[in-house]
């Protein structure tokens, strides 16, 4: 909708009210503020929603793959053969066996629940960028070492060098019964995966040492598997389920963590939805500021009609200008969320020192620090709702003005 040139001139005026209708521009004000801080706050909600999704799926895929191909019983003795076929499937990127079993640990006189994760050498070496402290390079089959989580580490109060008990019930048979399996290992390394039950369970050491510790022989208990497409999980795999059926079952991410994905979907739809509507308050907001210019401008208006101005020429006037003040609280919107997105974690830290609550607690939230993913497509539509709503807003007011009789108004001028 292109503008004359008087057209423009007149938008202009309008948008720039003079002394005499301050209230005219604080109520415009208002408006633009609003849209702001809707737009800001849709923007925000949507990262952060954006941001906890991927950021729980990057770091259970980190140590879980995308999927695990898990034994009845728990123990695979044919994983050769099954880790073989899966390597095989197409739309399979990487999978390795592994060893979880829940078991308890000591150090101190403290007793912690935990969970001994058997690994290879290549996934063990993937744990390297999460380390805090140690080496992790120092887990090497026999070598009765380990990695623990860091959360895990400050429970029981251990630290790089120290011995920790890990006791296995499921011990040796004696005369006296059955007697508990303890084992000592040093910590090699601690590692910070950034989920607070990862970091506060997980005890890693090489395969081997886990089936000594197990007393499993040559077995495991699982295959992890990692797919190309994680959205493709189930269809990727599903020879393999075919496969293994009677024997084994394969488990994907958004099943083994659909409670966590499915309440987090729910959150975010239900959240975009009750923060649309502010948007649509900032819309009525646009309208009730144009009405009230319309009003206000109303002789003005007559006497552009008898100077020859057509409908169309007020009704593009109007629309422009409170198109305009959408338009800017849009812009001004995204750059505050941009913002509040880039300083969004010392903003969390100061507002919990102000009021002396811990905002993030891992033990909730799952995450050690506020994460956040901007989606361009999601952006777009919040950007286009704005801005439609406000183009909306200005119909009703722009129709008006346009239809104003210049007789009518200046019979008694």
């Amino acid at each position: 909708m292109l503008l004359s040139p008087f057209e423009w001139t007149i938008a202009k005026r309008y948008l720039l009210p003079g002394k005499s209708e301050a209230f005219i521009a604080l109520v415009a004000g208002i408006s633009v503020g609003v849209v702001m801080l809707s737009v800001a706050m849709l923007v925000i909600v949507m990262s952060v929603m954006n941001g906890f999704r991927a950021e729980l799926l990057d770091k259970i895929v980190g140590l879980n793959g995308h999927a695990i191909v898990q034994a009845y019983g728990g123990r695979m003795d044919d994983w050769e053969d099954i880790l073989e076929q899966v390597r095989s499937t197409p739309g399979v990127v990487e999978a390795s066996p592994l060893i979880e079993q829940p078991l308890l640990t000591s150090f101190n006189g403290r007793v912690e629940a935990i969970l001994v994760r058997g690994n290879t050498a290549e996934d063990i070496a993937d744990m390297a960028p999460k380390v805090v402290s140690g080496d992790i390079s120092a887990l090497r089959p026999g070598s009765n070492n380990v990695a623990i989580g860091v959360r895990l580490a400050q429970n029981i109060g251990a630290r790089v060098g120290d011995t920790i008990t890990i006791i296995n019930p499921q011990g040796r048979s004696t005369p006296f019964g059955t007697v508990p399996r303890q084992v000592g290992y040093t910590v090699a390394a601690i590692f910070e995966v950034g989920i607070y039950e990862y970091d506060q369970a997980f005890v890693m050491m090489p395969m081997a040492d886990a089936q000594t510790l197990l007393l499993i022989g040559d077995t495991v208990g699982m295959i992890e598997v990692t797919v190309d497409d994680p959205d493709r999980v189930g269809e990727i795999l599903a020879p393999v389920a075919q496969a293994v059926a009677g024997r084994a079952v394969v488990s994907d991410w958004k099943t083994i963590n659909s409670t966590l994905f499915e309440a987090l979907q729910v959150e975010r739809v239900a959240m975009a939805f009750a923060l649309s509507f502010m948007v649509l308050v900032a819309a009525f907001n646009i309208l009730s500021s144009l009405v009230m210019l319309v009003r206000a401008k109303t002789r003005d208006i007559a006497i552009m009609r008898t100077m020859g101005a057509t409908r169309r020429s007020l009704l593009k006037i109007f629309v422009t200008t409170g198109f305009t003040v959408g338009a800017i609280g849009t812009v001004a919107g995204l750059i505050l969320g941009t913002i509040v997105l880039y300083f969004r974690q010392p903003i969390v830290e100061f507002i919990g020192l102000v009021t002396g609550q811990d905002l993030w607690d891992p033990e909730v939230r799952f995450l050690s620090t506020l994460p956040a993913q901007a989606d361009p497509i999601e952006i777009a539509l919040i950007v286009l709702l704005a801005l439609g709503l406000s183009f909306l807003a200005t119909l009703y007011p722009a129709l008006k003005a346009s239809g104003t009789d210049p007789v009518q108004v200046l019979r008694y001028e």
